[in-house]
């Protein structure tokens, strides 16, 4: 399987950014790790493996990036409105630069999100802030509700990084046509933490009858990586 490693100076956030590429064509993958994880979580955890035959006959390829979280939402040493704004700037990170470095690899007309408990969260929610450059998510026991980290704090940042927030409101065609055309996986476990955020998460969206998938397993499946590996292989 083929696997690249890359570093940049980010101009977005104003420091270095990592990076790891498996496969070598097919659908691109946006990865996303888990709260205040790293760019090599997912390989490490076992989910590239998972899926290998796929990425070695160009059926996918992933793309793992690096999170800020813990200069952002999980950074209690500065107010909130830092933690909003940091992340804003890692959004603008992945628009303007690994996204064209995805396009510069990678041919595909598509692009799906994943990631999974917080990881989850920003598939989603850049799935939704970008609907125009991403045509899925698949979040995997992801978490959606951000004011946990707000102190009580609320401005326009923390809002629209917030799709239980956003999405009530929400009436703007632009969104909502290709929220429509999107393919959006919401995928948890009858004892996973984060099961009543998704019920929450797919109510909301069925108001807007914006179409998607919630797959709330059985079994005894919890939010843990085991799970996460099996709900790879069943969504991809």
């Amino acid at each position: 399987m083929n696997r690249e490693y890359h570093k940049w100076h980010s101009n977005a956030l104003r420091r270095d950014m990592e990076l790891l590429v498996f496969g070598h064509a097919g659908v691109p993958l946006l990865v996303f790790p888990t709260s205040m994880g790293r760019f090599f979580d997912y390989e490490g955890r076992g989910m590239i493996a998972a899926m290998a035959h796929q990425y070695e006959h160009g059926e996918f390829e992933a793309f793992c990036v690096d999170s800020v979280d813990s200069e952002s939402w999980y950074n209690k040493s500065v107010a909130p409105r830092e933690r909003a704004h940091r992340h804003t700037e890692y959004d603008r990170y992945v628009l303007e630069e690994v996204l064209p470095f995805i396009r510069s690899h990678n041919r595909s007309d598509q692009l799906v999100t994943t990631g999974c408990s917080f990881g989850g969260y920003h598939a989603v929610n850049f799935a939704l802030r970008h609907p125009d450059v991403v045509t899925g998510a698949v979040s995997m026991g992801g978490a959606f509700d951000i004011h946990q980290f707000l102190d009580g704090y609320y401005d326009d940042n923390c809002y629209y990084n917030c799709p239980p927030d956003f999405l009530p409101g929400l009436n703007d065609p632009w969104y909502l046509d290709r929220y429509r055309r999107q393919r959006l996986v919401l995928a948890t476990g009858e004892h996973d933490i984060c099961r009543d955020e998704n019920v929450r998460l797919s109510g909301i969206m069925n108001g807007k009858q914006i179409p998607h998938w919630l797959d709330v397993w059985g079994d005894g499946a919890g939010h843990d990586w085991p799970w996460w590996q099996q709900m790879a292989v069943k969504f991809f």
